[in-house]
């Protein structure tokens, strides 16, 4: 038996079928889009790591560690007005990070226009033929840091004062630091000992103190050997015993920059409460070989322990241990130092000594901020090095002396291949140092 439908009927059921045919194509458009979208989305995340995974792989110990500000208040990550990156605001971004690049616009100073250069730094005059060394620029890897600007420097410096304590390094530092704030004002040199290893300056426009305060091993040291390191006895060592020589004018600072290093890899006897408790590298003296680790262990903390129980609130920057660069021998044995480029990342390692003691360092410096924590003490982890490690190319090497080639090329001299030229890399210190103090002022010093 045949149905019969009618014609109306049948135009209602095909425009009710189209309209649901319509409705069913625009929905799966949509879903299609919505999913295409989604795994462009997913796809661009998977390709850039989340921030905080690829930070964490990279941060200094300056941006993990706790470091206590003046005040009580919290930090928080800030930009800057026109939308620039972070400078080392908050963790986001690590100063020591990074890698030197060529700049053209070279160094601020030459040996010509700075006065402070020591003989043994001014590699220009002593004869180096090149300078290549001069062009390059530590340049964070996540961040802009601007150059050292000395008349803000001073500006913000009125009526303070400043002490560079330790080794020959640091009067290397003070040296570069003194070069780059001459082209604002030049300095009045108001007292030298001696040896001339520790000095005073003045700069009286803006009422400003430098000094260095040479104190080798931080602590009480008897030292037998003349300038060029010969020893005609075995250095004594007190491990429970500061150096009045930089103590007793701690008071007087404002802020202080301290480090010490590498004298500790030298032959020394060990004293603890008058008593000689053991060596480092003493054959034949029968003495308990205690090994450099146990001496600088000990100095840091007496000398952590003074800072962050001292009256005085000074600002303190704790440097890290900076490498040499010696190869085919050390200092003693015909080491050299003829590279003419920096290093890149990955390029090189620090040696087993200089890992000792930066573990040591770092150690030590945390438990010392958590103690100055408690004390609204202020301490800071200057960390030159690895920014260090990569400049072969600009020690003194052979030019630590006037002319050393002038009669005779093939001429055997003793090589520097741990202070800097100047100018030099130890430059950009300065540059450290420079915004660690912006940081700290506007409260954003991790």
């Amino acid at each position: 038996m045949r149905s019969e439908i009618h014609p109306s009927s049948l135009h209602k059921q095909n425009y009710v079928f189209a309209k649901f045919a319509l409705s069913f194509l625009l929905i799966g458009l949509a879903f299609r889009l919505f999913v295409s979208d989604s795994i462009r989305l997913s796809s661009s995340v998977v390709q850039e790591p989340p921030v905080s995974e690829s930070i964490t792989e990279t941060q200094s110990p300056l941006a993990s560690l706790p470091i206590q500000k003046p005040g009580d208040g919290h930090s928080s990550a800030t930009f800057t007005s026109n939308n620039e990156s972070l400078i080392n605001r908050t963790e986001t971004c690590d100063i020591f990070v990074g890698e030197w690049l060529p700049d053209p616009s070279g160094p601020f100073y030459t040996n010509e226009s700075c006065h402070a250069i020591e003989a043994h730094q001014n590699c220009m005059k002593n004869g180096r033929p090149d300078s290549g060394y001069l062009y390059w620029r530590w340049t964070p890897r996540d961040c802009e840091l601007p150059k050292f600007d000395p008349e803000k420097f001073l500006d913000t410096m009125k009526n303070k004062s400043w002490a560079f304590i330790g080794d020959s390094i640091s009067r290397n530092h003070v040296q570069s630091f003194l070069c780059i704030l001459s082209q604002a004002e030049e300095a009045i040199e108001v007292y030298h000992d001696k040896e001339y290893r520790s000095k005073r300056w003045h700069f009286p426009a803006h009422n400003f103190t430098l000094a260095v305060i040479w104190t080798p091993f931080v602590v009480k040291a008897d030292i037998f050997e003349d300038i060029n390191g010969v020893s005609s006895s075995e250095i004594q060592l007190h491990l429970d015993k500061l150096d009045k020589t930089w103590t007793e004018q701690y008071k007087n600072y404002d802020y202080a920059v301290i480090a010490g290093g590498k004298w500790f890899l030298k032959t020394a006897i060990y004293h603890e409460k008058d008593t000689v408790m053991g060596c480092h590298h003493c054959p034949g003296k029968n003495l308990t070989e205690l090994g450099f680790e146990y001496a600088y262990r000990k100095a840091l903390q007496l000398v952590l322990n003074f800072v962050t129980n001292s009256e005085n609130r000074a600002f303190v920057f704790f440097r890290t241990t900076t490498p040499d660069h010696f190869e085919n021998g050390e200092w003693f044995s015909g080491g050299t130092c003829n590279r003419t480029i920096p290093f890149k990342g990955g390029e090189v390692d620090l040696k087993d000594v200089d890992t000792v003691m930066r573990n040591i360092e770092l150690e030590e410096f945390e438990k010392a901020v958590e103690m100055g924590s408690r004390k609204v003490v202020t301490l800071a982890l200057l960390d030159t090095t690895q920014m260090s490690l990569l400049r072969p190319d600009a020690h003194p090497g052979p030019y630590r002396q006037f002319q050393p080639f002038a009669q005779d090329k093939n001429a055997k001299v003793q090589n520097d291949c741990l202070h800097w030229c100047l100018p030099g890399p130890i430059d950009s210190w300065n540059d450290l140092v420079m915004e660690m103090l912006v940081n700290l002022s506007k409260g954003n010093l991790h």
